[in-house]
């Protein structure tokens, strides 16, 4: 197969194309060294390749690669393509990001000494699978990073898999009928003086694409556990201001769909409003950092 170079990140990752509007991350030793857009790829030095199945992959890593380094892009990539291989795993398209954020996140606090190990209770009783990919997970973190965050890490990568997990490529569609839950949520913001600016232009972006991917998790939402209601008391405290912000929204989706949301889905709303209004408690170390 002759592959045509779209993008090159460094002398060791790119991205190609495959035909068939199919595209993949692809890295080996030197696969990009005195090579430029359009040209072909050695295909003999590929030593790991991440595909991007559908075009919203695509528009997800582009989204991606404005603000996280390239490394921790394909580390994410690699984490979730062993959860796909090795355990049948199926996750939404948004793990991506929300995972990519959070393993840089916790890179940035373990560089500059401000990392702290996860203080969230263990639930791999329950849900094992997601642990046992998220073991590997923080394996291929370390390596790929050469970083040492601690085993705890582990439950913090699991929660990403757990939340996210569920049929991807099946997008929320304006005009099929369903809320439109981007203008729904805009409206809230808009009303709380809340807007996309400059500084917080990620974090809002990052919540627009947690929210277009809403319609499939509400409609497989999870009993809530003692754990999910525990861990969303916590954050409430914490974060009153988002809190009321993110009960808004829950209001505004119980009267257009009947259906009350999750405690674990309102805790991520909350943290996802925390972060774009930076509101007072953003360094007071919550129990679980998104």
């Amino acid at each position: 197969m002759q592959l045509i170079i779209k993008q090159i990140f460094n002398n060791n990752t790119a991205i190609v194309d495959l035909g068939d509007n199919q595209q993949a991350i692809v890295k080996g030793k030197g696969i990009g060294f005195n090579k430029s857009k359009n040209s072909e790829l050695d295909s003999s030095k590929i030593e790991k390749i991440f595909y991007l199945d559908s075009a919203d992959s695509q528009k997800n890593l582009y989204f991606l690669l404005k603000d996280i380094p390239i490394n921790i892009v394909t580390t994410t990539y690699e984490i979730v393509d062993y959860a796909k291989k090795k355990f049948g795993y199926q996750t939404l398209d948004y793990i991506y990001i929300t995972l990519s954020d959070h393993i840089y996140g916790a890179y940035k606090r373990y560089v500059d000494g401000t990392y702290k190990p996860s203080q969230i209770p263990d639930m791999s009783d329950k849900y094992i699978d997601e642990y046992l990919i998220a073991s590997k997970g923080l394996n291929i973190i370390n390596s790929n990073l050469n970083i040492k965050l601690p085993e705890s890490e582990i439950k913090n990568i699991a929660l990403h898999f757990i939340n996210a997990e569920g049929q991807d490529g099946k997008q929320l569609k304006e005009d099929d009928g369903k809320i439109d839950f981007h203008k729904l949520i805009n409206d809230i913001l808009i009303r709380n003086n809340i807007f996309r600016t400059k500084s917080n232009s990620s974090h809002y972006d990052r919540f627009m694409i947690h929210m277009q991917y809403l319609s499939q998790r509400l409609n497989n939402m999870a009993q809530d556990t003692e754990f999910d209601e525990k861990i969303e008391k916590e954050v409430e405290r914490n974060y009153p201001g988002s809190t009321d912000i993110a009960k808004q929204i829950s209001r505004a989706i119980k009267i257009e769909m009947g259906i009350s949301l999750s405690s674990k889905e309102l805790l991520y709303f909350i943290i996802h409003i925390q972060r774009i209004t930076q509101e007072d408690g953003l360094n007071q170390n919550p129990v679980f950092i998104l």
